[in-house]
C-alpha cells in the first residue's frame, strides 16, 4: 500500500485552521501508512496516542521511522532522529520539521515502487 503525498503547506495550514485537530489525524495517518507499506513501525493508533499525550516523542520517532525506510532501501534519508530538535525552536522550528518530515514522506511515496516492503 502506498501512502498519500501531502503538501507540507496544506498540513501546516490545516493544523492551524483546525487548532491542532488535523495534526492528530496526520500523526495517525503517516504512522499507519508506514506500517501498512513496510510492515513495521509503531502504527497509527500508537502514533495518535503519542501525539495526544507525549508529543515530543513523535518529533523523534517519526523521523526515525522514515530514516529506517530510506536506510533499508539503501538510500540516504533527508531526515534523522535529530530532525526532532527543530521543534525546540518556537513556531519556525515546527514549520521546518513538518516541511522536512512531510517532504521525506512524499519522497518515499513518490519512489515507492523502488523501495522494498519488509
Amino acid at each position: 500500500m502506498q501512502g498519500k503525498v501531502r503538501s507540507p503547506l496544506v498540513v501546516i495550514l490545516l493544523s492551524i485552521v483546525t487548532l491542532g485537530i488535523y495534526t492528530l489525524y496526520w500523526h495517525y495517518a503517516v504512522f499507519q501508512e508506514i506500517k501498512d507499506r513496510f510492515g513495521r513501525g509503531i502504527g497509527g493508533v500508537l502514533g495518535l496516542v503519542l501525539g495526544l499525550f507525549l508529543l515530543p516523542v513523535v518529533w523523534f520517532v517519526l523521523p526515525y521511522e522514515i530514516d529506517e525506510d530510506f536506510r533499508l532501501a539503501g538510500d540516504t534519508s533527508p531526515v534523522t532522529v535529530l530532525t526532532g530538535f527543530w521543534n525546540l525552536l518556537p513556531i519556525v522550528g515546527t514549520i521546518v520539521w513538518v516541511v522536512k518530515v512531510q517532504g521525506a514522506m512524499n519522497s518515499i511515496w513518490s519512489a515507492s515502487t523502488s523501495l522494498p516492503a519488509d
